[in-house]
């Protein structure tokens, strides 16, 4: 009789074993997915940030949006650190 209940209860952790493996496998698939998801995403914002960052686009948005001038030559002041 208590052989019988070791092996049953041997029998149900081996199918509890498996459930929580199979389980596991498919969150580690959904998380691998996810990844690959927020990867492709951060490709996609690195691109649009150096797009954005461009300097012929910075120049663009301060002469319109901020009504910036490129100054005159005698607006230029140089200013030397002192030794």
């Amino acid at each position: 009789m208590g052989l019988a209940f070791l092996v049953l209860a041997s029998s149900l952790g081996v199918v509890y074993s498996k459930h929580e493996s199979r389980k596991l496998f498919v969150d580690l698939d959904s998380l691998k997915k996810e990844r690959d998801e927020i990867n492709v995403e951060w490709g996609r914002l690195q691109l649009e940030q150096s797009t954005l960052a461009t300097h012929s686009r910075i120049e663009k948005t301060a002469k319109q949006r901020l009504k910036m001038v490129t100054p005159e030559y005698e607006q230029v002041l140089i200013v030397r650190p002192t030794k």
